[in-house]
């Protein structure tokens, strides 16, 4: 005979003699006392110790539905000792063997059994639980959890159209991040401190609302934290011990943009699609980097590629056509053998951090898969730094090829790896060589970086010939003559100018160019500049403008002409290139010349 606890308080004097048993689930929903409180049920209520031994285990992890089970008992007894009726303790407490068979059903089983032993109906919110009770003869009460939508829970109210994220602590008033990417400002929404009890039936309401809503989910239940992505929103519930205080901080993004809106180039774009490539996406927090890879799932979506996600939690706002996967069991190199059964072409992993992270990835790029990887860094470089050590040097290349640095919502900065062996630049032995990674802008091709081994360092080498001493340089030279290029090569910086403005740039008997090879510790090569004084250009659109490039004719003042027909006179910027607003009379005209194939041509006036 299992062993029996009662709390018996008054006479049950107009009570109907009857015995409930009641399970985890119901328990944990709160919906017990509200049907001893509407008189939808009345008589003595059994709580299995199965029940409160899983709401005790649950609260040790620090699992909050192991405390609402917890904070329902304790107003059950409560009603009890007010209304007068009786409250069971009563069963065996799980043992090992039930505890290991768990998921198998065995602890259910055990409460099944007080119901059978008591001849009690079991109350329940399981519809398995339920299902078997019926079928084993039991009689059984099946109540439907309480129906709680993601968009009427009282978090949502706190979000306006601008806001970004919620902030809510105990003991303070409640805050928000409001504005656009890169523009977002604190704001107070409250002057009221907000208490525990009103956060706590906060968090109680969002994870109901992830239960029940087909697109939400439970992510992460650590001791003391819990990560809910209900709908769009990611929250994250911290509590003591983990934090000081209780706390939920909800995220949201505010903007789901297409990868055009970010101005990513026609050649960017191409070499995304034109095969499977491992590109690290990288920014600081908030700078919009799952923003960009999530508009980069759905552009790769749209051109043919089987596109998946890795992701913990899942929060990409992707298109349905995109499966997000979550750690299998914990785990993502679980995740990653059933991708490569999937084997999609690309697979956007959000985010790496941990060591683990980046070597899944890196086995899934060499096993042929597109990946595409969010992770966190100050500098473009930094994003490259976090691979060494994590992955063999050598093989960093192949695992990533392209970096693209995210800050503000917008690019930055995009590197393209490369390997070769040579000797890297400032030494001049030949015997140095070895094996070498190049870091080069990919708009530009500059080289800013090489990585190579140094004795038993590994060396990331900014290489001074970049785009800072050139932009030096440039400057430099423009106090002497106006119409100028400047190309390094290596150590050594050819300067090309018209013909009648070398001897001013050269100086008398070579002064001013040795002067300026010497502030700069460079060598320089100053050759004649030929300008074609008319040439043809290629054109290509760039978000809301349309881009000219004019490489060679830095400076100048030129016509545009589209065939015989005069567009409209314009300066080509220092970087070669010519921006023209599409809404401008310059932007239709060249639309309409572009609609008509007829060839851009550029004539120098000046």
């Amino acid at each position: 005979m299992p062993a029996i606890r009662a709390i018996t308080h008054a006479s049950t004097g107009g009570w109907k003699e009857m015995k409930y048993v009641v399970d985890t689930s119901v328990v944990i929903s709160g919906r017990v006392t509200e049907m001893l409180e509407s008189g939808e049920i009345k008589g003595t209520i059994i709580v299995p110790e199965a029940v409160m031994a899983e709401l005790e285990a649950q609260a040790n992890f620090g699992k909050m539905t192991g405390f609402q089970g917890l904070s329902e008992i304790e107003k059950l007894t409560k009603l009890a000792k007010d209304k007068g009726f009786e409250v069971i303790f009563a069963g065996e407490r799980p043992k090992l063997e039930h505890i290991r068979l768990a998921k198998g059903g065995e602890i259910d089983n055990l409460i099944r059994e007080v119901a059978a032993e008591f001849d009690a109906v079991l109350v329940t919110s399981d519809r398995v639980q339920h299902l078997v009770a019926r079928a084993k003869g039991i009689e059984t009460i099946y109540v439907r959890p309480r129906v709680v939508r993601p968009e009427n829970t009282r978090i949502m109210s706190f979000f306006t159209p601008d806001t970004a994220s919620v902030h809510l602590r105990e003991g303070v008033p409640p805050y928000a991040k409001r504005g656009r990417i890169g523009d977002l400002k604190l704001v107070k929404l409250d002057d009221r401190p907000m208490s525990y009890e009103e956060l706590n039936e906060i968090a109680n309401e969002i994870l109901e609302a992830a239960r029940q809503d087909e697109d939400s989910s439970i992510e992460i239940e650590r001791r003391g934290a819990t990560v809910v992505q209900l709908r769009e929103l990611r929250i994250a519930i911290a509590e003591r011990p983990f934090a000081d205080r209780m706390e939920i901080t909800a995220v949201r993004p505010i903007a789901q943009v297409s990868i055009d809106e970010y101005g990513v180039s026609e050649e960017l774009k191409r070499r995304i699609v034109e095969r499977q490539r491992g590109i690290l996406i990288s920014g600081p927090p908030g700078a919009g980097k799952s923003t960009f890879a999530a508009s980069v799932a759905n552009f790769l979506l749209e051109n043919g590629y089987i596109v998946k996600t890795m992701e913990s939690p899942r929060d990409l706002m992707v298109r349905d056509e995109i499966t997000q996967y979550a750690p299998l069991e914990g785990d993502m190199s679980l995740t990653s053998d059933i991708l490569l059964l999937v084997r999609p072409d690309y697979t956007i992993y959000d985010e790496l951090r941990r060591t683990s992270d980046f070597q899944v990835f890196a086995d899934m790029r060499l096993a042929g898969v597109g990946m595409i990887g969010v992770t966190h860094a100050t500098r473009a470089v930094d994003a490259i730094q976090r691979m060494i050590g994590r992955v063999e040097l050598g093989m960093i290349p192949q695992v990533v090829d392209t970096v693209v640095f995210i800050d503000a919502g917008r690019i930055v900065k995009v590197y393209e790896l490369s390997f070769t062996v040579k000797v890297p630049t400032g030494m001049t032995e030949a015997d140095l060589a070895r094996p070498v990674i190049e870091v080069r802008d990919f708009e530009t091709k500059n080289l800013e970086y090489e990585i190579y081994t140094y004795g038993e360092q590994v060396v990331v080498m900014p290489i001074e010939t970049d785009e800072n001493l050139k932009a030096a340089l440039e400057e430099k030279i423009s106090k002497y003559v106006d119409d100028f290029e400047v190309e390094m090569v290596g150590r050594k910086a050819v300067i090309k100018v018209p013909e009648k403005h070398i001897p001013t740039l050269i100086g008398r008997k070579g002064r001013r160019i040795k002067n300026i090879e010497d502030e700069f510790k460079i060598s320089i090569d100053v050759i004649p500049k030929e300008v074609e004084e008319e040439v043809e250009a290629s054109v290509e659109e760039s978000g809301k403008h349309y881009v000219i490039h004019a490489k060679g004719l830095e400076g100048r003042t030129v016509d545009v002409y589209a065939g015989d027909e005069y567009l409209f006179t314009a300066l080509v910027s220092r970087k070669g290139w010519i921006r023209i607003r599409k809404d401008k009379e310059g932007g239709k005209s060249l639309r309409l010349a572009l609609a008509k194939n007829l060839p851009i041509r550029l004539k120098v006036v000046g």
